[in-house]
Parts: C-alpha cells; sequence; structure tokens
C-alpha cells in the first residue's frame, strides 16, 4: 500500500547514524566518505557501500553542522549586484564555477545589491565561507576582509583593478584596456576621441578605468578625449548620433563590442562615414563585430581560464602565504579591422 501525503511527509529525516547501520561501519567512516576526507584511507569497496547506503536512505550531509565542526564551509562565496558584463566575462566566470565544482566546493552566489563595505562583509560571514571571490562590485575595507577572516574564511579574493590589503588581488587591467585602444586611435590620426560610458548601472569598475586608459593614451598628443554616455538601446544611440557631427569627434572608443555595434549602427543611418568621419573600435572580439560592413575593429582580451583561477582560488585555501598577493589575470591588443 502506497503511502499518504501525510505519512510521506512525517517520515524521519536519516541521520548518518542510519547510513552507518546500514552499510555496516563506523559513523566516522560515513563522515569521512560522504566528506570526501583525503587523509584517512578507506577502500574503495566501503566508500561504495557507504554511498550506497546513503542514496538508498536518501541521506545528504548537512553542510550547517559541518560548517560548525569545522570553523568553515566548503563553500566559496561570489557576491553580485548587478553588473552586466558582457559575454567574454560571463563565460569566464561561469568556468570559474563549474572548475571549483569539480574542486569539492560549493559554490554560492550571494545576491548584494544595496550591500557595501563593513556591512556585506558581515552578511557574508553569516555563511561561514571558506573563500570569498569578490568581482569588485562591492568595496571591501581592510575591517571587512578582517571581520571574513575571524569567521573563518581562509582567504578573501578580489578581482578587479584594485588591491586591498589582506586580500590576494586577481587584478584585471581595465585602464590598459582603454590605453591600447586610445593609442591605436591616436596612431591612426584622430584628433578628438570620443569615450562611450555606459548608462547602465553597474558598469563603472570597468568603463571608467578604460577612459582614464584613454586619456593616458592621448597625455601629450595634443589629442582631446571627451566621455560619451550612452545607454544600450537604439533611442539612445540615435540620439547621439544625431549630434555626432556638432561634437566634432573623429574617432571613439565604444567600451565594448556590443556598445560599438549600437553605436555603429546608428552613426551610419544618421550618414556619417566609417571610419572616413569617425574611426570605430570596441573590445571584446566577438564574433558578430566581424560579420558587420566595415568589420568592427576591437581589443581583444585574453584571460586566463576559469579553471586557472580556480586553482588559485583552492592554492589560497589551502596554503594562503604561497600564493602571491597579485597575479595578472587579462592581457590586452588591437585587433584593427575595417571600423579603424
Amino acid at each position: 500500500m502506497s503511502q499518504s501525503p501525510r505519512q510521506s511527509a512525517e517520515r524521519p529525516v536519516p541521520t548518518s547514524a542510519d547510513v552507518a547501520r546500514l552499510a555496516g561501519v563506523s559513523r566516522a567512516t560515513v563522515s569521512y566518505v560522504l566528506n570526501n576526507t583525503a587523509a584517512v584511507r578507506i577502500s574503495e569497496p566501503t566508500r561504495r557501500r557507504v554511498r550506497e547506503a546513503a542514496e538508498e536512505l536518501g541521506y545528504v550531509p548537512h553542510a550547517a553542522a559541518r560548517s560548525l565542526r569545522a570553523g568553515h564551509s566548503r563553500m566559496v562565496l561570489l557576491p553580485t549586484a548587478q553588473a552586466p558584463v558582457g559575454p567574454l566575462y560571463n563565460r569566464f566566470f561561469n568556468e570559474l564555477q563549474w572548475a571549483l565544482r569539480r574542486l569539492d566546493y560549493t559554490v554560492v552566489q550571494y545576491g548584494s545589491l544595496g550591500l557595501d563595505g563593513d556591512e556585506a562583509a558581515r552578511a557574508w560571514a553569516e555563511l561561514r565561507p571558506v573563500a570569498v571571490v569578490s568581482l569588485g562590485e562591492v568595496r571591501l575595507t581592510p575591517h571587512g576582509v578582517e571581520i571574513l577572516k575571524r569567521s573563518g574564511a581562509k582567504a578573501v579574493i578580489t578581482v578587479g583593478s584594485q588591491r586591498l590589503e589582506g586580500t590576494h588581488a586577481l587584478v584585471m587591467d581595465q585602464a590598459r584596456v582603454g590605453r591600447v585602444a586610445g593609442e591605436h586611435l591616436v596612431a591612426r590620426g584622430s584628433r578628438r576621441i570620443g569615450v562611450v560610458v555606459p548608462r547602465e548601472p553597474g558598469l563603472e569598475m570597468f568603463s571608467g578605468p578604460r577612459l582614464e586608459g584613454v586619456r593616458q593614451a592621448a597625455e601629450g598628443a595634443g589629442v582631446t578625449v571627451e566621455p560619451v554616455p550612452l545607454g544600450y538601446d537604439e533611442e539612445s544611440a540615435n540620439e547621439l548620433a544625431a549630434a555626432w557631427r556638432e561634437k566634432g569627434l573623429d574617432g571613439v572608443f565604444a567600451y565594448n563590442d556590443e556598445y560599438a555595434m549600437l553605436l555603429m549602427r546608428a552613426l551610419q543611418d544618421a550618414g556619417i562615414d566609417i571610419p572616413g568621419e569617425t574611426a570605430v573600435i570596441g573590445s571584446d572580439d566577438l564574433l558578430l563585430g566581424r560579420l558587420l560592413r566595415p568589420r568592427l575593429s576591437t581589443v581583444q582580451i585574453d584571460m586566463v581560464i576559469g579553471r586557472h583561477l580556480a586553482e588559485l582560488v583552492d592554492r589560497a585555501v589551502r596554503d594562503p602565504e604561497s600564493m602571491p598577493r597579485a597575479h595578472d589575470l587579462m592581457t590586452s591588443r588591437v585587433v584593427r579591422r575595417e571600423s579603424s
């Protein structure tokens, strides 16, 4: 006879003791097997018997209890806010999450919109992560780093252009992206360069350094650099294109390929010749940019693969002192095509 919903709901939650009885081993052995403890040698038949018993009973280890015993979890926390950074970075961080899972970490994305500084650190610390990989959307402080480490975090890793005391910095040199784009436009003869600054929230951590990089390239060359705000929609692009000739810009670094394609289409619709009147360059080297006419010049960004970053996170957890305090994550170079 099948169980009624009430009977099913009242079934006791299986425990590690139940798994131990069914498998004919000790509770300690169950813990070693299900927590993948490498320090204790257990035969493969015993491991298989424990796993089969756990599966039959529907038992899973209690993460909170395990964290309480260890003082930390196997959780790597990835705080997120609202940074739609594009396909290149999305692919990179998807690779990172998969690689961390293969290293037996539990990856948790923490929605951190509205949190900042020490408040964010306290919220993350409540989950007792073994590591925090901060993507730069939330600005940590040295005190916030200390809060996380006192709560059991073995490593606090920042990904971005800023270095912070007490953390391992994985540096994305966004200024270099703008600098190589600016150097390219200056070398091809542009004298008034526009730099697209996206209006979408969450992109300031990328657009600000890229703008500064273009300014560095123009410094001493007698070249004017003008920030050009642009929303990621046709109306905003059309409005900007209508006023383009008044601005007198003969070159533009359009933040990335997506904004570059949006702006280039609007400029062409407004009768502005590319690259005759205005040279256009993006970044990320997306396939769609190569399909446009004229083909889009771009800054190709070579980033370390997510697996490599996951290995760095694992190393920082296991042996923090052997991990360099700063590690470059990407290099940049111009791919010149027809748009510039």
